[in-house]
């Protein structure tokens, strides 16, 4: 093999040409570093996003599926005996006393679930028509806390009343 006249094949590298090589490589090898963090952050955020959703969305659910008499209990464990009565008292996740709008509030894998049922008319829920059932799933993240919202509307399946 004929090599340019300057390049000699028995010398090698300087101790210099390695040292640029080796901050070259570390360099590189930093940024993929970071890369990696950045993508493990942004994976992290969407399971936090992934498992809000999910839980708001069950939350709704099992409101949606249970008797109209039942709509203010709830079962959290699924073992059929209801933890949790809702309440329209200012605590536990409930804005305002006596507003109408009864609400629960649960924390679970850093999510905070908040949810509440608000009939048509206040009073007693036979009474009521229809309610609007909202679930609220809030969690942290990099940039502040984030929230999920999904709501529906239940007709009372035995409601007969005035318009």
């Amino acid at each position: 093999m004929i090599l340019p006249p300057y390049i000699d094949s028995k010398t090698g590298a300087t101790f210099s040409e390695v040292l640029v090589a080796m901050t070259l490589t570390f360099i590189g090898l930093m940024g993929a570093m970071e890369a990696f963090h950045a993508a493990g952050k942004s994976i992290g955020q969407g399971m936090y996003a992934s498992r809000a959703l999910a839980m708001a969305e069950s939350r709704l659910e099992a409101k949606r599926s249970v008797r109209w008499e039942q709509l203010l209990m709830d079962d959290l464990d699924h073992d059929g005996v209801p933890e949790l009565l809702m309440h329209d008292d200012g605590a536990n996740g409930d804005r305002t006393a006596g507003d109408g709008i009864y609400s629960a509030a649960w924390e679970r894998d850093g999510v905070v679930l908040t949810w509440t049922v608000a009939p048509n008319r206040t009073g007693s829920l036979s009474e009521s028509g229809f309610a609007v059932i909202e679930a609220r799933a809030s969690y942290r993240s990099a940039n502040g806390e984030q929230e999920v919202r999904v709501a529906t509307l239940r007709a009372n399946p035995v409601f007969a009343g005035t318009h």
